[in-house]
């Protein structure tokens, strides 16, 4: 759609068939009159906050972890008391229903970070022993309560 009229001092929409104009600099990576430039480039804004975490996101994100947590220690024991009621001793029973606490813990540990700021903690450093913590005690949990 061509702008025919130009009198209307409304907002308008740029015409999609026309080239874009280049975006005018930001103020903050725009240098200040009378200085050098390095030749360095600034980070734009949207990079920056994809990178940067606020400690209000981690905070929550820790809240959340916390609360995970007790749940998670509440089916523990509600684990080992089903498996003594199916007649397994008790220090099997409390050291699988451990094992399935620390499968849990690291599981949520790895959804958490990644709903957090998934750019910075989904690195294959961060979730490589993230992720052997977790599938080893998952494992430990069923050999763990074998007769």
């Amino acid at each position: 759609m061509a702008q025919e009229n130009k009198d209307n001092a409304g907002f308008s929409l740029p015409d999609p068939s026309a080239p874009a104009a280049p975006a005018a600099p930001d103020a903050v990576s725009a240098p200040e009159a009378g200085t050098a430039t390095t030749g360095f480039e600034t980070q734009p804004a949207a990079a920056l906050a994809a990178e940067n975490t606020g400690s209000r996101d981690l905070l929550i994100g820790g809240a959340i972890l916390l609360v995970l947590f007790i749940v998670f220690f509440l089916a523990k024991n509600a684990y080992a008391n089903g498996l003594v009621a199916k007649k397994l001793p008790p220090n099997k029973a409390n050291a699988s229903a451990w094992w399935l606490f620390i499968f849990l813990a690291s599981a949520a540990t790895g959804v958490v970070l990644a709903g957090v700021n998934a750019s910075r903690f989904m690195a294959p450093v961060i979730v490589g022993p993230i992720a052997v913590v977790a599938l080893a005690s998952l494992v430990l949990t069923f050999t763990a309560s074998r007769k």
